[in-house]
């Protein structure tokens, strides 16, 4: 196997960084854009008297910058090329990821809002796979052009992973001589709600609690009487854009069903392997980022007339995470390369438990070496005058989040021991 990058990726890289000092620092540093990633950062971003929700200054800030990538080419990387992408594959993404977070805090990679310039577009191949014609030109070209944002509603109050146990439920009900449901239930963590226009509304159509089969997923415009946002749930770290919502007697008419009746979960899972790697990737980079730092202020720092780097009680924990994620990386781009040379289906029944493998233990480093970080920078490395706490509250959620680690570690010891079948 050859370990070498390639050429035509590691000049990508150039390409990037170079598009970040000729476009995004610039815009990052004007009429004062610096408050939204400085000590600053958590104030500037949120809108404490309006449900703690991000400040209009701050998305509208994102989305200049997501133009701007958009427009030199960069944005839909990933994406394939009838979407204007570049077919960018999984090792090109996993690559691209970390390096962009290994940068740092800044408008180029804000990890907080998902929000890079080299984009993520999981709900574009969803619209590609399982929807119908109309949906795909609604929906897709809507994306695109600012028209369609599309929330998921996934998660209830009283059921997390366990999402084949959801209480929320649609029965048939025919209005004015056309086919419909009519959905009853409740949604947790719907992100993005406060500017969605639709909400992929999972319910139990048909089957029994436990079943995997029965449960159909139905794209909701949210303005329709019924649908409502109960609250917005503060985290760890603000703003919010997770609401709970409520749906009571929510009607809409077939066309509304996304993907085939009964089988919605399978557009749950149809992009999670990809997302897992490549935020493995950026939880990856965030980490050694918060290693790099720490490192070079060991080496600056003279306390006692001595560089702290010259204490081993300093050195040891830094050489342990650095270490790790010189394993990690070397994990993520092999898993992320063979799922490159295999269709999705045979990724899921192949490599699933590396997925995972790459997924929670990346998660799990990053909070480790922005906790170290804080430790060897001292004082100045809890305070919001370093991006630490900020990186580790962020990043905490996904060790939740993004398949809580434990049914990761679940999987993979299914794997392991014979209870999951390849």
């Amino acid at each position: 196997m050859d370990f070498t990058m390639p050429e035509r990726l590691t000049d990508y890289l150039a390409e990037l960084d170079a598009f970040i000092e000729r476009e995004i620092k610039p815009l990052e540093n004007e009429n004062d854009n610096i408050r939204f990633f400085d000590h600053r950062r958590e104030y500037a971003r949120t809108d404490w008297e309006n449900g703690g929700l991000p400040r209009e200054e701050w998305e509208d800030l994102l989305r200049e910058m997501r133009r701007r990538a958009d427009a030199a080419g960069h944005l839909r990387y990933g994406l394939p090329s009838e979407f204007g992408g570049k077919d960018g594959s999984n090792f090109d993404m996993a690559v691209i990821r970390e390096h962009l977070a290994a940068k740092g805090l800044g408008l180029h990679n804000d990890l907080q809002n998902e929000s890079s310039i080299v984009g993520n577009f999981p709900q574009v191949l969803m619209f590609r796979d399982f929807g119908t014609e109309e949906q795909k030109q609604e929906f897709i070209n809507g994306m695109f052009a600012g028209t369609h944002k599309v929330a998921f509603g996934l998660t209830e109050p009283d059921h997390g992973s366990d999402a084949t146990w959801m209480e929320t439920n649609a029965v048939p009900e025919k209005r004015d001589g056309v086919d419909g449901w009519l959905i009853n239930g409740a949604k947790m963590w719907n992100t993005g709600m406060h500017i969605a226009s639709h909400d992929m509304v999972f319910a139990r159509t048909s089957g029994k609690d436990g079943d995997a089969k029965g449960i159909t997923c139905f794209l909701v415009p949210t303005d329709l009487p019924g649908f409502k946002i109960e609250e917005y749930l503060w985290t760890f770290n603000m703003p919010t854009d997770h609401p709970r919502i409520s749906l009571t007697n929510v009607w809409v008419p077939d066309s509304a069903i996304f993907g085939a009746p009964d089988w919605g979960l399978a557009l749950a899972q149809h992009f999670v392997h990809e997302n897992r790697i490549r935020q493995a990737a950026s939880s990856l980079g965030a980490a050694q980022y918060c290693i790099n730092e720490s490192i070079n202020y060991a080496r600056t720092r003279k306390p006692f007339g001595k560089p702290l780097a010259a204490n081993q009680g300093i050195q040891f924990p830094l050489v342990e995470l650095n270490t790790e994620a010189a394993m990690l990386r070397a994990l993520i781009h092999k898993t992320a390369w063979e799922m490159d040379q295999m269709p999705k289906p045979k990724v899921a029944e192949l490599l699933s438990d590396k997925v995972s493998m790459c997924n929670y233990r990346a998660n799990r480093l990053v909070c480790n070496a922005a906790d170290q970080a804080m430790q060897t920078h001292g004082g100045i490395g809890y305070s919001r005058h370093k991006p630490f706490e900020h990186i580790y509250r962020h990043h905490r959620r996904y060790r939740i989040t993004e398949g809580a680690e434990e049914i990761q570690m679940r999987k993979i010891g299914g794997h392991m021991f014979g209870y999951i079948k390849k």
